[in-house]
């Protein structure tokens, strides 16, 4: 094994390496120029390299934003339809709480408890409960039934009476208040 040795190996030794002519001045020009054509190839190569390898970190880079953009979206997303079907389902339960209070009216004191522990449930998860009476009316959370004319000119309407409540859910009106306006 030892009688095949690289080509790098017996550079490094130097033993079975010819010798070079350093007396010629011609041929230490061409050595010169061989290297010198060298280290050009070289880093010619090596600045390619490095444009290349800035154009994959930059991909890298756009990727990775994109998709952190993506995750971020896809959780907005999701927030959204959760919120869209809580929503939803406090749409659906207003007419209970219609009827607690309708039956709350009618003298059906039992069911006070209950009445209070649905609405404190849902006031706690961002539901809130329109009663204008005596404000000023406001058609985005009012829906006017009945008119009674104003005791002066110019006077700006006012909820005499709420015939049924209004609710607003998370800030957004889920369903107006029906009203009594004089004015």
């Amino acid at each position: 094994m030892t009688e095949h040795r690289s080509t790098a190996e017996e550079r490094r030794s130097g033993s079975e390496a010819e010798p070079f002519d350093s007396d010629t001045p011609q041929a230490e020009a061409e050595a010169a120029d061989e290297a010198d054509e060298l280290v050009e190839g070289d880093l010619d190569e090596l600045g390619r390299l490095a444009v290349e390898r800035d154009e994959y970190r930059e991909l890298a880079q756009r990727i990775q934003a994109d998709f952190e953009n993506y995750k971020k979206r896809a959780l907005k997303l999701q927030t959204e339809h959760l919120e869209r079907a809580a929503q939803a389902l406090v749409v659906k339960l207003l007419p209970v709480l219609d009827s607690f209070e309708l039956a709350l009216a009618h003298g059906a004191e039992e069911l006070r408890p209950v009445h209070r522990e649905l609405t404190g449930v849902l006031e706690a998860e961002g539901l809130e409960r329109l009663d204008p009476q005596g404000k000023p009316f406001d058609p985005n959370e009012h829906d006017a039934v009945a008119h009674e004319p104003a005791d002066g000119e110019g006077a700006p309407p006012v909820v005499l009476e709420v015939m049924r409540p209004g609710y607003r859910w998370k800030g957004r009106v889920l369903r107006p208040a029906m009203v009594k306006v004089r004015g």
